[in-house]
Formats: structure tokens, C-alpha cells, sequence
């Protein structure tokens, strides 16, 4: 079993008398740390909303038949709670008449569950993103090994496919891309085309690391711009891809029109264009090293309970920085090269002087992950 170190984030704001919300992309774990988590308390329920009959024993209930429901548990943990009509009115329902019994919500798709919470349960909840396993999850836990790096690149982090044989493991991170990817990124009755959503997804692989235009993508896939902004928003919404802006501090020189896309899981990201080759075959390991770092760093962060936005900035002539990291007040900037130091843009150096940069290669990265 390998420990998620959000185990203790959200048994800490469970005992804040807060409800927890988990988000995350299915089967990245939330069930079993929520099972791991009921496991520490005398008299725990589990419903699963994956089971219509939860379904029905949840929908519209008064005070009354939760307190029937809910009995002497002291912890009740609502997995898949987006399912549930009214969620956010039950949850808070069993919050202000029930203090003392704690209660963990599990989410695969932020859009569903955050529009049926958010409102009732204002200033009464915490919601935690559960992301892939990260590389210092598995190094706590076993050992320091520069093969776990490799193997996060081409197999990604989800916990089913830790471990198991390369041909398994690509296999089965095949059936995770084509089979659940967003599975929950549409609620029911959204009308969408499959095709595009896959020929998108497969655009979005190779770009990584890359500005990504809305209005190229359109005029590849024939359809409008707006279609792009709204499938690319609901699969972030359902945490398979998410969106770096640029930084911008001077409008004059900054593009502001563009952003740059990265995959919560490589895994996922080299099954869409079915490619597991080892690294040092890779042809795009740039970036793949590149949404490693920049993945794994809001992994890092997270852990640490420290709160940052992160961006990349780029001028007119087309010089880059990878990452820059906002936390507070102070700014840190990153280039992600996987053999060799880079040269840091001079354009950038002239505009922000007193902004560290540090460059990562395979040869530094554990001292930044």
C-alpha cells in the first residue's frame, strides 16, 4: 500500500468539523483513501452512488430518514456524491443538524459536484484535488530510483498500472484513455460529438508544451471555436488536462490570446497517441520532461499546503520560459530541459532582473520535486 500524503490533509479538515469534498479523475485512488480513511474510525458508512438504490436512498430526504440512513456512524463518506440531485442541500442538511458526525464527499467531475455543493455549503467545507501518484509518494514509500522518473513519463501515476508489467501496464493505460477519460466530464444530456472529442484529445497529446491556439484546433477538427472552448473546459473540469495562462505583467509585450495545455497523467497522455517507447527513444521527451516537472511541482506544492498560480511566459520573438511560480508576493521561474542546462532568455532577464530562474534536468530534479 503506498501512502497518500493527502491522508493526513483531510483527516485534519474532517476534525475542523469541515466537509471534506475529494476531487479527482476516476480510478486516481479517492475510493480507496476514502475507504483508507473510514477504515481509522469505529463506525463508518460508505455509499456508493455508482449503485442506483444509494441513488434513491439519498435523493430529496428529509432530516428524518437521513438520521435513519446515517444511524451511528461517525463518519459517512458519499462516493461519487455528483450523482446525487441536491447533493450540496443533504450534505448541509446532515452538517448543521448532525455536528457531530463527519462527512467526505468524492467527486470524478468538479463541474457536477462544485455546481450542486458550492453554494449550500459555503464557508462549511474543503475541497482537495487527489491527483495521480507522485514521484515523491513513491519514494517515501519504497525507494529513491531515478527508474521511478521513467516510469511516471511513459506509464503515468495512476495506481492500478503502478507496477505492473510494461506491456500490462500500457495495456491497461489504453482501456483508462479510451473507456473512463471523461466518462464523467459530461453530465447527462450534454450533447457532444465523440469523434471530435477524440481527435482533440489526440491534438492536445502532441501539442503538450506547446501554445495552443483555439481558433488552429477549430479549423483542424471543422468546427467552431467556441465547441473547442467548451470541450476543452469540461475535460479540465473532469481533471484530465489542465490550462497554464501566460504570465503578463506587461500587456505591451505579452501575448495574451494563447495558453499551453498539459495532462494531469502521461500515462494517458502517450495511450491517446500510443506511444510507451522507453526515454531514451523519445522523440518528444522535451515535452514530456516538461509537463513532468511542471505536474509534479503543483504535486509538491500541494503537499506542502502551500497555495501558488502557476504560468509560462513568452514575448513577441517567440523566447520562452517554461514555468513561473506566483506564491504571495514572490515570484520563481523554471526552465524544464531533460539533458542539458538552457539558456535563459535575455529578453526575459532585461524585464525582470531580480526574478530567479533555475533550470531542471534529469540530473537536479530531486532537489524541485
Amino acid at each position: 500500500m503506498i501512502e497518500r500524503y493527502l491522508e493526513k490533509q483531510l483527516l485534519d479538515a474532517l476534525e475542523e468539523g469541515l466537509v471534506v469534498i475529494l476531487y479527482g479523475a476516476r480510478q486516481v485512488g479517492k475510493t480507496t483513501l476514502a475507504n483508507k480513511i473510514l477504515s481509522r474510525f469505529d463506525n463508518g458508512l460508505y455509499l456508493d452512488c455508482d449503485d442506483p438504490a444509494v441513488i434513491v436512498r439519498l435523493r430529496n430526504q428529509s432530516l428524518a430518514s437521513l438520521r435513519k440512513l446515517i444511524g451511528s456512524a461517525n463518519l459517512i463518506v458519499i462516493d461519487e456524491a455528483q450523482r446525487i440531485e441536491n447533493i450540496g442541500l443533504t450534505a448541509k442538511l446532515i452538517h448543521d443538524n448532525l455536528p457531530e458526525k463527519k462527512l467526505l464527499l468524492t467527486g470524478s467531475s468538479s463541474l457536477d459536484l462544485a455546481n450542486k455543493i458550492k453554494e449550500p455549503l459555503t464557508g462549511r467545507s474543503r475541497e482537495i484535488l487527489l491527483y495521480p501518484l507522485s514521484l515523491s509518494e513513491l519514494t517515501d514509500n519504497i525507494v529513491k530510483s531515478d527508474g521511478f522518473m521513467q516510469r511516471l513519463l511513459i506509464y503515468g501515476g495512476y495506481p492500478e498500472l503502478w507496477g505492473l508489467r510494461e506491456d500490462v501496464a500500457a495495456r491497461k493505460a489504453r482501456e483508462l484513455a479510451n473507456r473512463y477519460l471523461y466518462r464523467d466530464a459530461f453530465a447527462f444530456g450534454t450533447i457532444y460529438n465523440q469523434a471530435i472529442i477524440d481527435n482533440l484529445l489526440r491534438l492536445l497529446a502532441y501539442q503538450v508544451g506547446s501554445e495552443v491556439s483555439y481558433n488552429e484546433l477549430a479549423g483542424s477538427l471543422e468546427v467552431s471555436k467556441n465547441t473547442i472552448m467548451r470541450y476543452i473546459d469540461l475535460l479540465e473540469k473532469a481533471f484530465i488536462i489542465f490550462r497554464l495562462p501566460q504570465f503578463r505583467k506587461n500587456q505591451r509585450v505579452q501575448i495574451g490570446r494563447l495558453r499551453k495545455i498539459y495532462f494531469y497523467d502521461l500515462g494517458v497522455r502517450n495511450a491517446l497517441i500510443d506511444d510507451f517507447k522507453p526515454v531514451e527513444l523519445r522523440g518528444d521527451i522535451g515535452a514530456l520532461w516538461e509537463n513532468f516537472i511542471i505536474i509534479e511541482r503543483l504535486k509538491k506544492h500541494q503537499k506542502a499546503e502551500e497555495y501558488i498560480r502557476s504560468y509560462y511566459w513568452r514575448s513577441r520573438d517567440k523566447q520562452e520560459v517554461d514555468l513561473i511560480e506566483e506564491m504571495a508576493t514572490k515570484y520563481q521561474a523554471f526552465e524544464c530541459k531533460w539533458k542539458k542546462a538552457a539558456r535563459i532568455s535575455i529578453s526575459f532577464k532585461n524585464q525582470y532582473p531580480d526574478m530567479p530562474v533555475t533550470v531542471i534536468t534529469k540530473d537536479n530534479y530531486w532537489d524541485y520535486i
